[in-house]
Parts: C-alpha cells; sequence; structure tokens
C-alpha cells in the first residue's frame, strides 16, 4: 500500500498546569515523594508529605507495587520500584542512542539513496526511533518512526532475539506464537532458531519480505559502552534491488556509532 507523510508545522501545545485526571496527579505526587527520599518511607509519612488520605495513598500505592512502579518493603513501608530503573535506562539509551546515529545514518543514506532505520527493542517488539530517507527512495512503504513490528518478522528484532538466551527465545515464541505477515514470515521454532543461528554466526541479520512483501532489510547491531545491543541499524530497499555491497556499509555505519557510545568490542 503506499505511504504518504505531509510535514506540518504547529504552534506547539502549551503543557497544562496539573493532570486533568485527579488519580494521575496523585500518583504523579506519591513518585515524586518516594523520588525525593533516599529511604523508604511508611504510609503515614507518604500521606502527610502529600496531602493524601492514608486509605488513599494506601489503594494506589498496592496499584503502583502491582506494576513494579512501587516496591512494599515491608507492611506499610514503600519505596521506588525497578521497573522506574529500566524506563530510565531505556530513554537514556534511546536519546544518546539517537544522538549518536543521526550523523552516521544521513552519511549512509547518502551513499546508498535507501530508507536507513534506528530501532530499539521494547517487550516482544522493535520500535523505530529514527529514520532518514528521501522521496525518490523508491519504497512503497517506510516505517514511521513510532512504528512497532515483531521481533521474528525484522533484521532489528532477529538481532535482539539472537542476543537472548535460548529460554527466552522458547518463551517469546509460546507468548507471541510467531505470527507472519507474508508467506516468507517465519513461523516455526525451529526455523526461527536456525535463522538465530546464522544472525550469531554472521554477526548481521535479514529480513527477507518477512514483513512486508516487495522489501527485504539487512541489519547490523549497535552496543555500548558495557557491550549491551541496545539498539539496530538497519538499510531497507526494494527486495528486487537491494546490493549485497551496502552491508559491510551497514556494518561499519553500526560499529562507527557504537564506538560514539564508547563500545570497545572487536570489529567484524
Amino acid at each position: 500500500m503506499q505511504h504518504s507523510s505531509v510535514s506540518r508545522k504547529s504552534e506547539p501545545l502549551a503543557a497544562p498546569a496539573e493532570p486533568t485526571i485527579q488519580v494521575l496527579g496523585r500518583v504523579f505526587a506519591l513518585l515524586d515523594v518516594l523520588a525525593q527520599n533516599p529511604d523508604p518511607m511508611q504510609l503515614k509519612d507518604i500521606g502527610a508529605a502529600t496531602g493524601l488520605h492514608p486509605s488513599t495513598a494506601h489503594r494506589i500505592l498496592n496499584d503502583l507495587v502491582v506494576g513494579h512502579m512501587v516496591e512494599r518493603v515491608e507492611a506499610g513501608t514503600y519505596r521506588l520500584g525497578m521497573r522506574l530503573l529500566e524506563y530510565g535506562n531505556l530513554v537514556k539509551a534511546r536519546l544518546s542512542v539517537r544522538d549518536a546515529a543521526l550523523g552516521p545514518m544521513r552519511e549512509l543514506h547518502r551513499l546508498t539513496h535507501q530508507p536507513v532505520n534506528l530501532s530499539v527493542r521494547q517487550g516482544d517488539e522493535i520500535v523505530y526511533i529514527e529514520r532518514t530517507y528521501s522521496e525518490h527512495s523508491g519504497m512503497q512503504v517506510i516505517r514511521s518512526v513510532g512504528g512497532r513490528a515483531p521481533l521474528h518478522l525484522t533484521s532489528v528484532g532477529k538481532l535482539f532475539l539472537a542476543a537472548d538466551e535460548v529460554a527466552r527465545v522458547k518463551a517469546y515464541t509460546l507468548r507471541t506464537g510467531l505470527a507472519g505477515q507474508t508467506r516468507n514470515s517465519i513461523t516455526n521454532p525451529q526455523l526461527l532458531e536456525r535463522e538465530l543461528s546464522k544472525v550469531r554466526h554472521d554477526g548481521f541479520a535479514r529480513d527477507n519480505e518477512e514483513l512486508e512483501l516487495g522489501v527485504r532489510c539487512m541489519a547490523a547491531g549497535i552496543y555500548d559502552d558495557s557491550g549491551a545491543l541496545v539498539a539496530g541499524l538497519s538499510l531497507s530497499a526494494p527486495a528486487d534491488r537491494l546490493m549485497e555491497d551496502w552491508l559491510e556499509k551497514v556494518q561499519l555505519t553500526a560499529q562507527r556509532i557504537s564506538a560514539a557510545l564508547g563500545y570497545k568490542g572487536a570489529r567484524r
């Protein structure tokens, strides 16, 4: 299907002074109070600091505990939960990766004249966080920033699955059922594991019209200073026009971005 994007400039909307949904304001107040105190806080102190009735604070905190936003240290005592740390690390990684990647992505696009995508993992999907492309790239469909796609149907997603332990890949398979979108989609667990073994061996991944017919992709991983896979760089092209010599350019560009993030690993 044809995709078109129209750029519209508008005045930024002013942020509201406070949340329009009352319970969200209370959630924010509770999280702010817990964030300002390095030690776990008792319910009565949380209520006093936020101005919330203890029963109200208790109900909201219970739900935040369920969502792992808050941790109950012991009965009636709370502190911020690990999920907030995970979210914070994701935001930090995405911001730094985007900043480091944009220049090299533009250069890769200039060399190939094909769409170049930067993606990160979020749960069982990849999320496109940056792209460079031109209206004359010949692509029928261009993934928008903020768009999502299943891990097993994308080249970048395969990089993340290949970095997982076997048990986690099996769990992903069970959760998702490996639903396909085209006749080329890998929907068989054994075939997926074979594909992931190849990705681990080669150090790069491909999408052979598995997400969209007529579109092929090649991807290389981007690593941070700790050696963790934090993003993937992919180049998309019409299936009959993807050139193999672009693969080395994709890999070198990914290595350049990784180096900017402090990665010291061996180059392929």
